[in-house]
């Protein structure tokens, strides 16, 4: 029989003693295993130095663009003209094989060039996914009927603005999520 303390509670005995440290090591033991586990479902850092890029633009004349690599994804960067900016103002929506801008914080919104473009007062700048909407290609820059983006492989058409036109893609070019962080550097992603 356990002897009994002056509260009138049995003292612990030797037993108690392994079942504590039993189930503490069991403790340990389990988040050992689960540790590693769980640590696996974070991204590792190269995917996480690529969740965003910032490229400086300074250097883009008007009327050239560029091509990034973001996410493995090709980016096309364009500093369009005055003339491009007003033509592609100039077209109609209901000219438009997709209506919708395909911007990545709205899908609802119309294929407007200012809602396509960098927005108020930097509308000379497009920034778009480069893979084109039919099967995936990679369009080439300044060509096509329209002077915006070509993709020879199928014969999809996009204007300056990343709108297509002409061929068998079905959509805009997409905008991933980018923002002017100064008047020199664009952040995707």
């Amino acid at each position: 029989m356990a002897a009994k303390t002056k509260a009138g509670s049995p003292e612990p005995t030797r037993r108690d003693f392994l079942y504590i440290a039993t189930g503490a090591m069991g403790a340990i033991g389990a988040g050992a295993v689960a540790w590693p586990l769980i640590r696996q479902m974070s991204p590792d850092a190269s995917t996480l130095a690529l969740a965003s890029i910032e490229v400086d633009v300074s250097a883009i004349e008007p009327g050239q663009a560029i091509t990034v690599k973001w996410r493995g994804k090709p980016i096309f960067i364009r500093n369009r003209t005055d003339k491009e900016v007003e033509e592609a103002n100039s077209v109609e929506l209901s000219d438009l094989k997709d209506p919708v801008a395909r911007v990545a914080d709205d899908e609802g919104i119309p294929a407007t060039d200012l809602n396509r473009s960098a927005g108020e007062g930097k509308e000379n700048w497009i920034v778009m996914i480069g893979s084109c909407t039919h099967l995936g290609c990679v369009p080439v820059g300044l060509a096509g009927d329209f002077n915006g983006w070509f993709c020879p492989c199928h014969g999809s058409h996009y204007d300056t603005a990343g709108r297509i036109r002409k061929g068998p893609a079905p959509l805009n070019l997409l905008i991933p999520p980018y923002e002017f962080v100064s008047d020199d550097t664009i952040k995707i992603g």
